[in-house]
């Protein structure tokens, strides 16, 4: 039998640099709000993850997620210092202890915490799934932020997760 819990990554304020967007932020934010809707729905846990380090200060405004997110007191939240949502923190433990064995995975950024938590969950032997276009990145000097998704979605796909 399958436990599910939606894990969203780091949509936080300061994750967008004032001057620059991140790609798409507007549908990606709709997308997982349409999701958090599903998954109240069916009764499964819904977890925020929420980096912390010198530029996303815990409990500062760079630090909260955005607002139009769908975020309620009753869902988890779990802070990291890493990439890997799993390195120093207690989320393979709150998922061992809800005996949640599927993940449903979506976030920022694509190809820094998104990717290394999807790693990390797949070796940890848990079930993951995805949504197309529910990551969002920054374009970087070498590659515009929707080649990044694209490339990290063909990558995923069938190897680490299934898509929706």
């Amino acid at each position: 039998m399958e436990n599910k819990a939606l894990i969203v990554i780091d949509l936080q304020v300061g994750v967008q640099p004032s001057n620059t967007p991140l790609y798409n932020l507007d549908n990606v934010i709709k997308g997982v709000n349409e999701r958090i809707q599903v998954f109240r729905e069916l009764n499964y846990p819904i977890i925020f993850i929420q980096h912390n380090d010198q530029e996303l200060i815990l409990n500062t405004k760079q630090w909260n997620l955005f607002s139009e997110l769908d975020a309620r007191d009753t869902d988890i939240y779990i802070n990291k210092t890493h990439a890997n949502s799993f390195y120093n923190t207690d989320l393979n433990a709150k998922l061992l202890e809800l005996k949640i064995n599927t993940l449903e995975i979506c976030g920022a950024q694509t190809e820094y915490c998104v990717d290394t938590t999807i790693r990390m969950a797949h070796g940890l032997g848990y079930s993951l799934y995805m949504k197309k276009g529910l990551t969002t990145t920054l374009n970087n000097d070498l590659l515009g932020a929707k080649t990044i998704i694209e490339h990290h979605e063909k990558l995923w796909n069938n190897r680490f997760l299934t898509f929706l």
